[in-house]
């Protein structure tokens, strides 16, 4: 009984006890956490939405929509590997001003080009939403790596996994609430309404950076995490001290940067690109579920497509916390092979056809894998970057989710138009083959991690 009650007692505490360290960080990480929560309402919502209104507001047939939302998405990632090195030259209050004033010309623009009256590919409409997509990338592009920059400067090695996942967990947060938002203003106002509701919180999302993460918030948050950070940890892996960074030139800068740079390592490479596969399942989210919902459905699912399409972040807000403080001292590359199965196998729960209750197994399964390894997977990259290459090591780490949205985008339109087209009743509709060759991709990661482990496990818990 008392060994039960002891193990209870250390679960408990190693439940609970990253939530207080972290409840006890700076104003900085919070005005982070409140903007990334504005921006994740935004951008699950736009995203969510984008496949539909270049059909219906754009008069875009479902491939080329599926290029263009694949435009925005793998933009996105390949601005984040091109202007990572943003942040670490301009500092994070000033990177995420600047990004959310691209995101906000980039959302304006998008909601006004249906105005023009023309539509369809090469019209006016269509080359003003692909401008308006361009300004969202851009400031994407700065944004993220912002971000996590942020989170790796604001803490220390005792509360920076929970700052990890609590970024990733609250982002959901916002991806889950456009399934509330959204429905009443699209039914009133139409797709163009609710892009408004989001300019206004983009708006609201620089305002919050103005007046939380102010210059001297963001000096005493930095101070603060280095100040706890134990003496012994200090300098450890031989990288410059922060004056010494900031004393160089440009040109010893780049030399710096050269010789850290990310891509001569190749288990690195390794380990990023296997991730691939199982990413595509997020690529689905907005370039397949909205559609699926939508017209492989009937009654309370169909109408309130919205709901299910975004209901993966609020689990993920949920569960990513809980299991971050439950597994934080597992070893990361079993973590990793664990977390991807779990994620890929539900897609097979698809195949037996549309229904409700298949669709929420599926989705809630495959959540529980994504807490399990992806904010592990962006801690992990975010600590083995240098000291002052946050930012690129970032960009670098998302390049293979730059080619997932790529490759998921050319392939994701074709395959609604061949087994769930917009045109067809369900009866005559081929969901079950789409799903079954999505599930097959997707567990190939985890197939892949598990025959490099031994190769991957030399050195890998010491530099992770």
């Amino acid at each position: 009984m008392k060994k039960n009650k002891n193990l209870f007692r250390n679960t408990l505490k190693e439940l609970t006890q990253p939530f207080i360290d972290l409840a006890h960080t700076s104003r900085a990480l919070l005005g982070v956490n409140l903007s990334y929560v504005l921006e994740g309402i935004t951008y699950f919502g736009v995203v969510g939405l984008l496949t539909i209104f270049f059909n219906e507001n754009i008069g875009l047939r479902d491939e080329t929509s599926g290029y263009m939302v694949g435009f925005l998405t793998a933009g996105i990632t390949l601005a984040m590997l091109l202007l990572g090195a943003t942040v670490d030259w301009i500092g994070v209050r000033k990177a995420f001003l600047i990004s959310l004033v691209f995101m906000l010309i980039g959302r304006i623009v998008i909601t006004l080009a249906p105005s023009t009256g023309s539509t369809g590919l090469g019209s006016p409409a269509f080359w003003m939403s692909g401008f308006g997509i361009l300004g969202i990338i851009l400031g994407y592009g700065i944004y993220q790596p912002a971000a996590y920059a942020a989170v790796k400067k604001f803490t220390n090695s005792k509360t920076s996994a929970m700052g990890y996942a609590m970024l990733y967990a609250l982002m959901n947060l916002g991806g889950f609430l456009p399934g509330i938002i959204s429905p009443p203003v699209r039914k009133s106002h139409g797709i163009t309404g609710v892009f408004w509701v989001y300019v206004v919180l983009t708006i609201a999302g620089i305002v919050i950076v103005s007046l939380i993460i102010t210059k001297k918030a963001e000096k005493e948050a930095a101070d603060e995490a280095l100040q706890s950070e134990p003496k012994i940890a200090e300098n450890k892996t031989g990288q410059p001290s922060t004056d010494e960074l900031e004393a160089m030139n440009g040109k010893e800068k780049f030399r710096y940067y050269m010789k850290n740079f990310p891509l001569k390592d190749f288990r690195f490479l390794f380990f990023i690109f296997a991730l691939i596969p199982v990413q595509t399942l997020f690529a689905h989210n907005w370039l397949t579920l909205p559609a699926y919902t939508s017209r492989a459905f009937e009654g309370f699912v169909k109408e309130n497509f919205e709901f299910f399409v975004n209901l993966n972040p609020i689990l993920i807000f949920i569960l990513t916390p809980i299991v971050t403080a439950l597994t934080a001292k597992k070893d990361t590359y079993k973590m990793m092979i664990i977390g991807t199965l779990v994620m890929s196998l539900p897609a097979f729960i698809l195949v037996s056809g549309p229904n409700l209750n298949t669709l929420m197994v599926f989705l809630i399964l495959m959540t529980i894998g994504e807490a399990m390894w992806q904010p592990r997977f962006l801690q992990w990259v975010a600590d083995i970057a240098p000291k002052g290459m946050t930012g690129i090591y970032m960009g670098i780490g998302q390049f293979p989710w730059f080619l997932t949205k790529v490759v998921t985008s050319l392939y994701s339109g074709w395959f609604l138009s061949k087994y769930c087209p917009a045109d067809a009743p369900i009866s005559q509709m081929n969901t079950e083959f789409m799903w079954l060759i999505y599930a097959f991709i997707a567990v190939s990661s985890p197939i892949m991690l598990l025959f490099a482990w031994k190769w991957m496990k030399k050195d890998f818990k010491t530099r992770a």
